[in-house]
């Protein structure tokens, strides 16, 4: 379980965000035309995972529109921006404010992802919802980067996020890696031969 606050008081999630350097697990989340769609969909892209409780609040609903912004700079990226919310409810967020460089997709029909990538919110007013995390997967679909912010009430630190897109090649290598941690809430691989900052460095 990660421990996180929600207006300063203590909550937790049902597990962990998933393991770097790790293919990414699989899910099927349904979109704004009540079609469903799988990570495999998005195969040979780059994707970032926006996470977060529901699209009905003031951060969450900044976090989108942030990632609208960057992703239309980001070269063959795409951005899902996930919660419980109903398809509608996206639909209605996205006709509102014009977005054109995020995909909306719902946990409508199937509740895997929240477990699976360890987001469910396990006790506090905001069980069952997903806890605000993001996940960059490359090209391979292999999980490069994860930020599980500790304060739901909190946007994501953007800076990494994008920093881990942009530095991704086409031929992203994870024979050699070195794990990163700068402050204990973001992870991150980084295919270089200099030491880490925190003296941790591994072989997959």
């Amino acid at each position: 379980m990660a421990d996180i606050t929600f207006k300063g008081n203590p909550v937790k999630t049902v597990g962990q965000l998933p393991e770097l350097g790790r293919q990414a697990r699989d899910f099927r989340l349904t979109h704004t035309d009540l079609s469903d769609s799988t990570l495999g969909d998005f195969s040979g892209k780059k994707v970032i995972l926006n996470i977060f409780p529901s699209i009905e609040t003031t951060v969450c609903a900044e976090s989108v529109r942030r990632f609208d912004a960057e992703a239309g700079k980001l070269d063959n990226t795409e951005v899902l921006c996930i919660s419980r919310d109903l398809p509608f409810a996206h639909q209605r967020f996205v006709q509102s404010e014009g977005l054109e460089n995020v995909v909306f997709v719902s946990e409508l029909r199937n509740l895997d992802f929240g477990d699976q990538y360890g987001v469910r919110i396990a006790n506090g007013p905001l069980a069952g919802l997903l806890s605000r995390a993001v996940v960059v997967i490359d090209e391979n679909g292999r999980v490069l980067y994860t930020q599980q912010v500790p304060e739901i009430g909190q946007e994501p630190d953007y800076g990494p996020v994008l920093d881990a897109v942009r530095s991704m090649g086409a031929e992203t290598s994870f024979e050699e890696v070195c794990i990163k941690v700068p402050d204990g809430e973001h992870a991150r691989f980084d295919d270089t031969d200099e030491p880490c900052d925190d003296g941790r460095a591994g072989k997959i």
